[in-house]
């Protein structure tokens, strides 16, 4: 079975990998998104999944726009039996949809049919859910609604946040793409419909969302600081230092006091009031500083009882 991939983000490298060292079949390209400035020093790098490919010695594509009609000639003179695509950052356009005789199908990191789009693993940990999954599925012109071939769940820990689980969802992609591929190689692959009724949908992150908005009850604002990991983080204001402090880790109290209201200083770390219940910052990062405990930053700054965040 000839094989074209497509993907860009870590989510998409065990699959990459496992495609690259021979699995089910021969691997005829690699679409990934153009070098980007990265890093402090922001020099032009490939995406992890262009590094896993380049290190492979696998062909290597990387267009700007893959609806560009020369660049679908390109990938359908390459003739894969079948496309596979996890995290690439672009819609496929129907003309690159239907070049694969054995369809093109898509990893993604959810239970579909909740929390189609962007942003699966970070708005289901926002949203406080205990259990995810990965579901393999056929692409079609609509996101993230074909049918599907294979799904299975995993139990979110009370501790994970979009760092520590993202590896496992994709470890466990690449396992379940290696069953499809066999299934679909085979003539054997299930086409199970979405209920659509079920569908949620997971937009695509903004810097805005990781606001903290201390009129949130304590354990939402935890759950979205556990999913906006790495970014958009969740973050706050300091009027009386004109500051930005990201919060790194937390724990939510019993206690009362108004939305982000300084209720507790000391070697705890500051005590918030929110909408219900009240967070302790245990580690935060002062824009412009290193990451410091939540008592460090009491020793440090001075935050008063009865001062307001925001």
């Amino acid at each position: 079975m000839r094989i074209l991939f497509l993907g860009s983000g870590e989510v998409a490298c065990p699959a990459l990998r496992r495609l690259a060292g021979g699995a089910c079949g021969e691997l005829v390209g690699v679409v990934t998104q153009p070098e980007r400035p990265r890093g402090r020093g922001r020099h032009p790098e490939l995406c992890p999944a262009g590094q896993v490919a380049k290190a492979a010695g696998a062909p290597l594509l990387t267009p700007e726009r893959i609806r560009d009609p020369a660049v679908v000639a390109e990938l359908a003179a390459l003739r894969p039996d079948v496309i596979v695509v996890a995290a690439y950052g672009q819609f496929l356009p129907r003309a690159l949809l239907a070049v694969p005789p054995l369809g093109a199908v898509n990893i993604h990191p959810s239970l579909l049919p909740r929390y189609r789009g962007a942003a699966p693993i970070q708005w289901t940990l926002a949203n406080g859910e205990t259990e995810t999954g990965v579901s393999i599925v056929y692409m079609t012109e609509r996101m993230d609604a074909g049918d599907i071939i294979l799904a299975e769940r995993m139990p979110i820990a009370p501790e994970d946040t979009a760092i520590t689980l993202t590896p496992r969802l994709a470890e466990l992609g690449a396992r379940l793409l290696e069953r499809a591929l066999t299934l679909i190689a085979d003539g054997k692959a299930p086409r199970t419909p979405q209920d659509e009724s079920l569908a949620t949908f997971a937009p695509k992150l903004t810097k805005e969302d990781g606001r903290i908005q201390w009129s949130r009850p304590a354990r939402e604002i935890l759950n979205r600081l556990r999913g906006f990991q790495p970014w958009p983080g969740a973050y706050f204001l300091w009027p009386r230092h004109n500051l930005t402090i990201a919060a790194l880790r937390a724990a939510v109290e019993e206690a009362n006091g108004a939305p982000g209201e300084i209720l507790a200083v000391g070697a705890a770390g500051p005590l918030v009031g929110t909408g219900e219940g009240a967070l302790r910052l245990k580690e935060v990062h002062p824009a412009g500083r290193r990451p410091m405990s939540g008592a460090a930053f009491c020793a440090g700054y001075r935050p008063a009882v009865g001062e307001r965040f925001d």
